[in-house]
């Protein structure tokens, strides 16, 4: 199974400026946070951050806080108890056409274009990236954690946290895996760019 942008969501989780300094290879991790919302911007694919308790640890990083198109301060550790996967769900149209033409107990909602992959990455992947995805496959998203775009302070936790979530269901992904699986073909107008930011 390969992701499709048309059904993805990019989710960035705390990569916060006080933080970043005290990750293991929290520069590469940023980068490659970086590459992934420019490639969602490519392909129309919804970018969505989230910050850990915000006035102890800042905000994220500016490189990535202007990739998303909101951005969620929490204190709860799971973005998703702080209400996240309210922005994820599409809600439902209102009904199309005339109100007159069925009675109301027939007509129903128009069906809403749901997004229900979520791309995830993001610090520390042992706590709230963790946390997160649990949450969001036990909402019945599909989720994909980008590896190389994840960190927390120490090697071994981060590692953990891959082999608990790979145990609980998600993919387990790298940066590139997701921009090509995203264009899927080099005749997509933004593969010259897509190849420009990996090299």
């Amino acid at each position: 199974m390969l992701l499709d942008a048309s059904q993805s969501q990019l989710v960035l989780v705390d990569y916060q400026a006080r933080l970043m300094p005290a990750v293991f290879e929290g520069e590469a991790a940023a980068a490659n946070a970086v590459r992934l919302g420019k490639f969602a911007q490519w392909v129309d694919v919804p970018v969505w951050g989230t910050e850990q308790n915000p006035s102890k640890l800042g905000e994220n990083l500016p490189e990535i806080r202007a990739l998303c198109s909101r951005t969620l301060a929490k204190m709860h550790f799971s973005g998703v108890e702080e209400g996240l996967g309210e922005w994820l769900r599409v809600p439902a149209k209102a009904p199309q056409g005339n109100a007159r033409s069925l009675p109301k107990h027939l007509q129903k909602p128009a069906a809403a274009e749901e997004r229900n992959t979520i791309v995830i990455a993001g610090c520390e992947a042992h706590v709230c990236l963790l946390q997160t995805a649990l949450d969001l496959l036990e909402d019945e998203f599909e989720v994909w954690v980008v590896t190389d775009a994840c960190t927390s302070r120490t090697e071994r936790n981060r590692d953990a946290a891959f082999d608990r979530l790979a145990g609980a269901g998600a993919e387990l992904v790298t940066t590139e895996m997701v921009g090509f699986e995203w264009l899927r073909t080099a005749e997509h107008p933004a593969f010259h760019d897509f190849q420009a930011l990996i090299r």
